[in-house]
């Protein structure tokens, strides 16, 4: 990341989150109405609103800037920095009342992710972090744990029913070699990597708006995040996302899902 986000832009994508959370909040636990998307994914009134809110403030501060959001689409994706929304990342967690839900908002130049900011409105925890800016949790500096083996890593995936057929079985090698596995988190379980709590995060089928904001924050903190062949994760990747603490962590983790 060789761009350094400015202060002003940092400070805007902070206010985006704070309009975002004035959405979400009253509709958390309210057992609003859900429906599902082409994708049967659930969405509701709030993954919209908060989407539309923060779309408009970036029409209205940076409208050469291109947005991509889960929600209301691509607009001028083809611009220098293009703004990647997703207002609820697990929106399942959210409906049941389950603060595990985040708000991702990431900034990429030229299709290179070069700031992240992870929103928990309910349990009030904000990370930051990207070029030129060390990662935060709660305005603190906040770094990656230490660990020296995949056998000692603690690992983390949303749900095992995303991996199937081979990248079940690359899963299943990769969860036999490490000291601890979890389930559930979405976008949240990321963000415990920079926080240090988890060392490892693997996932399938994810799509851009689910780690763009997530890239600079693991890499500002500390770790490496890429595909499963170690490549930089970008809006054309093919959704297998492996996210680390260190490059020893994830050189295992890669060498475990690639086989035998």
């Amino acid at each position: 990341m060789n761009t350094k986000v400015a202060e002003d832009t940092v400070a805007f994508a902070g206010a985006l989150a704070d309009a975002s959370r004035r959405v979400i909040r009253p509709y958390f636990r309210s057992r609003l109405a859900v429906e599902d998307k082409s994708d049967t994914s659930p969405v509701t009134i709030a993954d919209r609103e908060a989407e539309a809110i923060m779309r408009e403030m970036i029409e209205r501060r940076y409208p050469a800037h291109g947005i991509y959001g889960e929600e209301h689409g691509v607009a001028r994706p083809d611009a220098e920095f293009v703004w990647v929304l997703d207002p609820i990342d697990g929106t399942k967690s959210f409906l049941i009342g389950r603060p595990t839900f985040v708000t991702l908002i990431g900034l990429a130049r030229h299709g290179q992710p070069i700031f992240g900011l992870v929103d928990q409105p309910i349990t009030d925890e904000r990370w930051m972090g990207g070029a030129g800016h060390p990662a935060t949790h709660n305005g603190i500096a906040t770094r990656t744990r230490p660990c020296s083996s995949l056998a000692e890593a603690r690992l983390n995936a949303t749900s095992a029913d995303m991996f199937r057929g081979a990248n079940g079985e690359a899963f299943a090698r990769l969860k036999s070699r490490v000291k601890m596995v979890t389930y559930g988190g979405d976008g949240y379980g990321f963000a415990l990597i920079a926080l240090g709590t988890v060392d490892l995060v693997v996932e399938a089928g994810l799509k851009y708006f689910d780690y763009c904001a997530l890239v600079p924050l693991i890499t500002a903190a500390g770790g490496v995040a890429t595909d499963w062949q170690g490549q930089p994760l970008g809006p054309n990747s093919d959704g297998r996302v492996c996210m680390a603490g260190n490059n020893h962590i994830h050189r295992e983790a890669l060498g475990a899902l690639a086989g035998p």
